[in-house]
């Protein structure tokens, strides 16, 4: 048997063939035809079982292993070959077993339960052919360094996932802490004034009586003055577990800044919340140790009680609690004073703002301004931002930070907002190529029929909607983060722009901004302004650019001054970049001039500005 198998592998070309194949080279002038070389396998025998099993046993030992093992099944004295291919495959689960034999002793089912699996346990027939040997070798030789192949390989893939699982463990880690650390304050580890102000922004939107109070401590520049930053640290930590303790029950208690806490409870009433900011300013009028020293606590207390589900905007709940305040440290220390209107003289100027804007229309008091969206590499005027002013007849300017939140809070928002997109979208057609980008409110786009209302402005001034970009801050989509998201497909569908106008100032994560139909990302001016002066601005900045580019969106970067950002941003890899140091916002006659003219100068004009053909607006 041994014989037959060293026959078996033997190489068929023979010496005669080799000599045929010369004498045929000589006769037709031609080099004898090159045949595949045929695989070549070291064999290894075995007279008997047990010196087979040592054999795979050094084998492995040694690191190098048998693909193929052939035994036959009657092998005398010693151990059959079921007890063989048993023994074999207990050492080696890879190996592959052919059964060589002309007997049935055991039955194939018998064999694969000792030395299986069963596709890798084969048989052949005595006598048997030497091409079914040889194939057979062949073919299982390459299975084995095949099967060792993706053993590899998977093994691999293993270690990456198990990396990858690692490394999601970490980053959902570092991203919690994250989230914590930016909503807590770091001294007493209460939620800071970001987690205050949208809490309340969240409650505000929910029916139902609720109270806000802003706690201020008394004297408390005297311990910091007296005994140190420490002690007044100590005295805050203090401070803030009393409040907890003596808070209504499920009260959200924040540190707003310095010696400032804010307190949000619902109540039944004026009444109810009175009395329970009554109990919050005795439990901290006490004498507390601090580091030895025993110093007499106190505070003061502005409220308001007010009704939710009104679209109330919670800055200017806690600019009436603040006012409220004002009022109780007037009146002396220990004191709580309840808001009422005539606290505020900015309320009687906020409904003569409200008055002045319904007419503001037909007083022709509303004009469109436009600044210049250039791109990173050339300074070509690729866009405009339309910024809305209103010269009044009898205040004169007033700023669109005052009369924008006004309008927002009533309809007056919808009548504003129709007005601006009408005349950007008229405007734009004097344009030689380049877009409009309109601000749209929250309360805008949150609007009823919003994408079919934007869609049928653009078909009657002719305009497409690739020329005109919608700008929305975080708020606008975040508020209703689903029906946003189908907002802004239907618009992208249609072939409008999409920016997210004052980007890192707000409360996205990185989930929902991918999940958006986003054409751009704008870097809100105060990370700009920060660049040069704080190390954490320009880190905020090249993340924001680097995230913007990893999805596949552009950045833009406005509230642009100096050559010095110019560089940084360009550096960074800000795509467009937008403010002063390129123009102010101009007129509508000058904005027409600069769009064909369409790239911007290189010098600089005396107030720093970069020209664009000598018309800036």
């Amino acid at each position: 048997m041994h014989d037959s198998y060293r026959r078996s592998f033997a190489s068929s070309r023979s010496q005669e063939g080799d000599a045929l194949e010369a004498m045929a080279a000589d006769l037709w002038d031609d080099s004898p035809a090159e045949t595949p070389d045929e695989p070549c396998h070291e064999l290894t025998h075995a007279t008997q079982g047990l010196e087979a099993v040592a054999l795979v046993e050094a084998a492995l030992a040694s690191g190098q292993a048998f693909a193929v093992a052939y035994i036959d099944i009657r092998m005398p004295p010693g151990i059959d070959g079921r007890e063989t291919a048993k023994r074999i495959r207990a050492l080696d689960p890879h190996i592959n077993i052919v059964i060589v034999t002309g007997y049935s002793d055991f039955s194939p089912l018998e064999i694969s339960k000792v030395a299986g699996p069963a596709d890798k346990i084969f048989y052949i027939a005595k006598p048997f052919e030497v091409a079914e040997v040889r194939q057979t070798a062949a073919a299982l030789v390459a299975r084995w360094f095949n099967d060792r192949a993706l053993a590899e390989t998977r093994a691999r893939l293993a270690q990456h996932v198990e990396q990858l699982e690692v490394q999601a463990a970490e980053l959902a880690a570092n991203e919690s802490r994250a989230v914590h650390i930016a909503t807590h304050d770091s001294l007493t580890d209460a939620p800071n004034r970001l987690a205050f102000v949208r809490a309340l922004g969240d409650r505000a939107k929910r029916p139902g009586l609720f109270a806000m109070a802003m706690i201020d401590l008394d004297r408390f520049k005297l311990v910091n003055d007296t005994l140190g930053h420490l002690a007044g640290d100590a005295l805050l930590r203090e401070v803030c577990t009393m409040l907890h303790e003596a808070a209504p029950e499920e009260a959200l208690i924040a540190r707003l800044g310095g010696d400032e806490f804010g307190v949000l409870f619902d109540t039944p009433g004026e009444a109810a919340a009175g009395m329970a900011c009554d109990r919050l300013i005795a439990a901290v009028s006490t004498t507390v140790a601090v580091f030895g020293h025993s110093v007499q606590g106190g505070a003061s207390a502005g409220l308001i009680v007010t009704e939710g589900g009104e679209g109330r905007d919670p800055i200017d709940v806690v600019r009436r609690a603040d006012l409220a305040l004002n009022d109780a440290k007037r009146a002396g220390r220990g004191v709580v004073r309840l808001f009422d209107e005539s606290m505020d003289e900015g309320i009687r100027f906020r409904r003569r703002i409200e008055g002045g804007l319904s007419e503001a229309m037909a007083r022709g008091e509303l004009s469109l301004a436009y600044q210049p969206i250039v791109s990173r590499d050339d300074f070509e005027v690729e866009g405009f931002e339309a910024l809305l002013r209103w010269n009044t007849k009898d205040y004169g300017p007033i700023s669109p930070s005052t009369f924008i939140p006004i309008a927002e809070e009533s309809n007056l928002i919808h009548e504003l907002g129709d007005w601006v997109l009408h005349a950007a979208l008229n405007e734009l057609k004097a344009w030689p190529g380049q877009y409009v980008s309109v601000n749209f409110s929250p309360r805008q786009f949150r609007r009823h029929n919003f994408v079919g209302y934007i869609m049928e402005c653009v078909q009657r001034a002719g305009i497409s909607p690739a020329r005109l970009q919608i700008e929305i801050t975080e708020t606008a989509i975040f508020d209703d983060a689903e029906r946003a998201a189908e907002t802004l497909y239907k618009l992208r569908q249609m072939g409008f722009r999409i920016a997210l106008d004052d980007f890192g100032t707000g409360y996205s994560s990185l989930y929902n901004i991918r999940k958006f139909a986003l054409d751009c990302l704008k870097i809100d001016r105060s990370f700009i302004d920060g660049m040069g002066r704080e190390r954490e601005s320009a880190a905020i900045v090249h993340s924001i650019v680097h995230l913007g580019r990893a999805l596949g969106l552009g950045v833009i970067a406005e509230g642009v001054e100096t050559a010095a950002q110019v560089q940084m941003l360009r550096i960074a890899g800000a795509s467009h970049l937008q403010g002063f140091f390129f123009a102010r916002p101009m007129s509508a006659d000058a904005a027409r001039e600069m769009a064909h003219q369409r790239f911007l100068g290189a010098e600089n004009d005396e107030t720093g500005a970069r020209r664009g053909g000598g018309t800036l607006g």
